[in-house]
């Protein structure tokens, strides 16, 4: 049983990592569209490829657009915090119930 325990405590600080990283990503790539990036650049276009699935998804279910700004990276940042704050505590809290 500990063993479970320790594997949940740690994949809920894993997930923690992840998430709070892509949304400092989609914060980075934000502010990249503010000063329109050498498309040429391989870190923008890295920070392009990583975030632009995700956005494209959002952008086809939700059309957020409003006077020419792009609200999508907002709802996916908005979206990426209610999981953080939502499955790692919980997976937390499922490991410390299992005994540890």
């Amino acid at each position: 049983m500990f063993v479970i325990a320790y594997f949940l405590k740690a994949l809920a600080e894993i997930l923690h990592i992840v998430l709070y990283s892509y949304m400092i990503i989609l914060i980075i790539r934000a502010l990249l569209s503010w000063v329109n990036p050498d498309p040429y650049n391989p870190i923008v276009r890295f920070l392009y490829n990583i975030t632009e699935p995700v956005l494209y998804r959002v952008r086809r279910a939700l059309p957020m657009f409003a006077g020419g700004i792009d609200f999508t990276p907002m709802i996916v940042i908005l979206a990426l915090i209610f999981l953080d704050h939502f499955l790692p505590p919980t997976l937390a809290r499922l490991a410390y119930s299992i005994g540890m």
